[in-house]
């Protein structure tokens, strides 16, 4: 490791490797509203945040265990509660009086039709105006789950009940 008195160390979020800093300025240079999904292992998690030199604001804030709550039977990490994941941030984020906003998908790869590409879709299905790219959403059949061993009957009404 380099020593001396000309010698900066870096931000240790940098050097974990957990931020990407470029990319974090280049999406608040546009001085809209941040949509954040990060997913787990078990839960898909969405914050839309408002940047403020102190430290990012939290303006609404949806995670996939809250659809249990609503009567969801499947599981919170698969492609339907990532799509509704996005419908319930979209309707707490236009209760916030928030129209639009720009995605942060952090340093996940961009992979096409995957689960962050989901809960982007139930955003805009949600009435959020999010600037994305059609063909890197999922299709219908794989969103409404007709793709997984159980058949996840409970989905439109699911969805009905997010919207509502």
């Amino acid at each position: 490791m380099a020593t001396g008195p000309r010698y900066t160390v870096r931000f240790r979020r940098r050097r974990d490797g957990s931020t990407n800093y470029q990319k974090r300025l280049a999406l608040l240079k546009s001085r809209k509203p941040r949509l954040v999904i990060r997913k787990t292992n078990k839960y898909i998690i969405c914050q839309v945040l408002l940047y403020d030199p102190k430290g990012d604001k939290v303006v609404a804030s949806a995670n996939s265990k809250e659809l249990v709550k609503l009567g969801w039977k499947g599981a919170t990490a698969n492609l339907p509660a990532a799509y509704l994941t996005g419908l319930l941030i979209a309707k707490k984020a236009k209760k916030a009086k928030v129209s639009e906003a720009i995605a942060d998908l952090g340093l996940y790869n961009s992979t096409k039709g995957s689960k962050i590409y989901a809960t982007l879709k139930g955003v805009i299905d949600g009435g959020l105006n999010v600037p994305a790219g059609e063909e890197n959403f999922p299709t219908e059949d794989r969103i409404a789950g007709k793709h997984l061993k159980t058949q996840l009957k409970d989905f439109e009404a699911m969805k009905k009940k997010v919207k509502a």
